[in-house]
């Protein structure tokens, strides 16, 4: 009976010996919530009914609240990797001097976040504002922290005073060690022209460093809240030995699982707080190794996710006040962003990626004919990059909802940046260009939407040419990621001659590609202000602004005003929108206006041309080696 009873007692200490050795904890992840307060599309969201929507910070609440509950004594972390500010109109607030997105995510209990692209929207002196003005720094420990480890403020900036830390160890209730770290990627950086003087340093040595750092302070799991995008985060998974689990964002992407890349975990939770991502995990404090408990990474934040009271009350105060701003800003064109602004049988959307669209033809023909009209003179072209229309038109599918788009829906789609006047939106811009200046427009973006992406390639109204991408470049430089510029890309560009929304059937007059008459083209004050540094860089593609009697203006004579304020690029669709009540069936379609060509490559013949070269080179040196062992040997 003895031996039983301490067989008995062996298994019993055992199995408390391996229970103390795992132990559990979940971290929960968002990315990229760009001030989506409520959920999209807004158009047919109503409350404690079904509906298709997805997000809004109340569901997002209530569903923290419910893992909580259900994981007991288990910790539960909540992290997010920027980009939380930007996007929906509610961002315009914070140029009202408001902190909404960091004073909910306080609520809701994040433990950290980390600085995204677009948290630079408005630049570092208003982000500076935000942070200080929102008091995460001012709270006890346990509250939000805010992490990054590779960005470089100068140290008399006003946000290095915003208790921005370069790492930080969260030790959980039952003593695990978290350590981690944020990192802001290239990619990513390059996307935010209002950060300097705030700059980035490389983002491996930084992730080398801090994994050093984090590992000396004693951290048993080490988390990166990386905003960088999925293909740098993969290469920082290859590259950076020691990180446990890289939590991305960025490019608006998702993982159903988590990835595992050289033994990281790897993991994207999607965008607009569409989801939240849940990695229930497991540390082993004897072999010191992390596991995945869980597969399915992804929760959605549907409409069977109740909204949290004290969450949802908060953000109908918000939404008082940013109706209070449309309705000023506007003159009262404007006064709710649940109206409905215009009707659809269809929607509009954005199919594919380096080509024309018909969202992108809707939104150039609105700036285009909205901002002729405030401007009171004939616009012949409007250009808009991809990279700042957001969203699609999509109309409403309920019974409430039907065929509807609301106003708020529409202003996501173009409601990014600000202008000089620090008010909400990018400004028109209204400039006068030659012939020339109009190709190099459209080669330069071409140029720069093969080296760095979609986001710069461009949406027309008022023209018509033909496009060939492959033959925008010669290649790019090695490692340095520069184009060597061939400027063949485009071809045949033709002026619209009719008035109102372009079709696909028209009359066109074609463009000299050296001329020197002056085109009245409009676009937005984002696009406007690097379109002249290409010149500087490239003096064969140099862009100038100019006035109607064609002498140069500064970029800031050339923004749109109406009614002694900037006119916003977002007042320019919403006016058109109800103008046109209803959606017209031209934009069913593309409309032809820019005609796709592929030939082969201009990088093809470059490294033809170079292999053939190179192989002339050998066969050269082989030849004079020859020659001379043969005198040698003659000798």
């Amino acid at each position: 009976m003895n031996i039983f009873l301490r067989l008995a007692f062996l298994l019993l200490t055992f199995s408390s010996i391996l229970h103390a050795q795992e132990k559990r904890f979940t971290i929960l992840h968002t990315s990229d919530e760009h001030s989506t307060l409520l959920p999209l599309p807004l158009t047919d969201y109503k409350k404690d009914t079904a509906n298709p929507t997805l997000g809004g910070f109340a569901r997002l609440a209530t569903k923290v609240k419910q893992i909580k509950s259900e994981k007991g004594e288990e910790p539960v972390i909540l992290l997010s990797s920027g980009d939380i500010m930007g996007g929906s109109p509610f961002a315009w607030l914070i140029l009202q001097q408001q902190s909404h997105e960091a004073a909910i995510m306080q609520k809701i209990g994040y433990s950290a976040m980390t600085i995204g692209n677009h948290e630079f929207d408005y630049g570092p002196d208003v982000l500076a504002e935000y942070l200080l003005r929102s008091g995460y720094q001012q709270q006890a420990p346990g509250g939000m922290s805010l992490i990054a480890s590779n960005l470089d403020i100068p140290a008399n900036h006003s946000l290095a005073k915003a208790a921005i830390e370069t790492n930080k160890i969260i030790t959980l209730p039952n003593g695990i060690k978290l350590g981690i770290f944020g990192i802001l990627g290239a990619g990513a950086y390059s996307l935010a022209p209002y950060a300097p003087p705030v700059k980035i340093s490389d983002q491996f040595d930084a992730c080398e460093k801090q994994v050093k750092v984090l590992k000396d302070k004693g951290a048993d799991v080490i988390v990166l809240l990386s905003h960088s995008g999925i293909a740098e985060d993969r290469e920082m998974a290859k590259k950076i030995k020691g990180i446990d689990i890289i939590l991305g964002g960025h490019d608006h992407i998702n993982t159903p699982e988590p990835e595992i890349v050289n033994g990281t975990i790897l993991v994207h939770p999607d965008y607009y707080l569409r989801h939240v991502g849940k990695l229930e995990l497991s540390y082993n404090t004897s072999k010191k190794e992390l596991s995945l408990v869980n597969k399915q990474y992804l929760l959605p934040l549907d409409h069977t996710v109740p909204e949290d009271s004290l969450i949802a009350a908060y953000i109908s105060e918000c939404q008082d006040s940013l109706n209070a701003f449309l309705k000023n800003y506007s003159g009262g064109m404007f006064t709710d962003i649940r109206q409905n602004i215009i009707q659809s049988a269809f929607p509009v959307v954005k199919d594919k990626e380096l080509v024309e669209t018909n969202i992108g033809n809707y939104i150039a023909d609105a700036m285009r004919l909205a901002g002729g009209e405030v401007i009171g003179e004939k616009v012949d072209f409007a250009f808009q990059g991809n990279g700042v229309i957001r969203a699609d038109i999509i109309p409403g599918s309920m019974s409430w909802s039907k065929e509807q788009f609301s106003l708020f829906d529409l202003l996501t789609i173009v409601g990014l940046g600000s202008g000089p006047d620090k008010s909400a939106g990018y400004p028109m811009i209204s400039v006068y260009l030659t012939e020339k200046e109009i190709y190099n427009v459209l080669e330069v973006t071409a140029m720069l939407s093969q080296v760095y992406g979609d986001n710069f390639f461009l949406q027309v109204s008022g023209i018509q040419y033909d496009l060939d991408l492959g033959k925008s470049m010669w290649m790019k430089i090695p490692y340095l990621n520069l184009p060597i510029p061939a400027n063949f890309a485009v071809k045949n560009v033709r002026l619209y001659q009719g008035e109102g929304i372009q079709p696909a059937e028209s009359q066109y007059t074609s463009l000299d590609r050296n001329g020197d008459r002056l085109f009245h083209v409009v676009t937005d004050y984002y696009l406007a202000a690097f379109l002249p540094m290409v010149g500087e860089l490239l003096p064969k593609l140099s862009i100038t602004f100019k006035n109607k009697e064609g002498k140069e203006v500064s970029l800031d004579d050339c923004i749109v005003r109406h009614e002694g304020r900037e006119f916003k690029v977002w007042e320019a669709v919403a006016r058109y929108s109800a103008t046109l009540k209803e959606m017209p069936d031209v934009y069913k379609v593309k409309q032809g206006r820019i005609h796709e060509q592929r030939g082969i490559p201009l990088v093809v013949w470059t490294i033809t041309a170079l292999v053939l070269l190179f192989t002339g080179i050998i066969l050269l040196i082989r030849k004079l080696l020859k020659k001379r062992r043969d005198k040698a040997i003659t000798a």
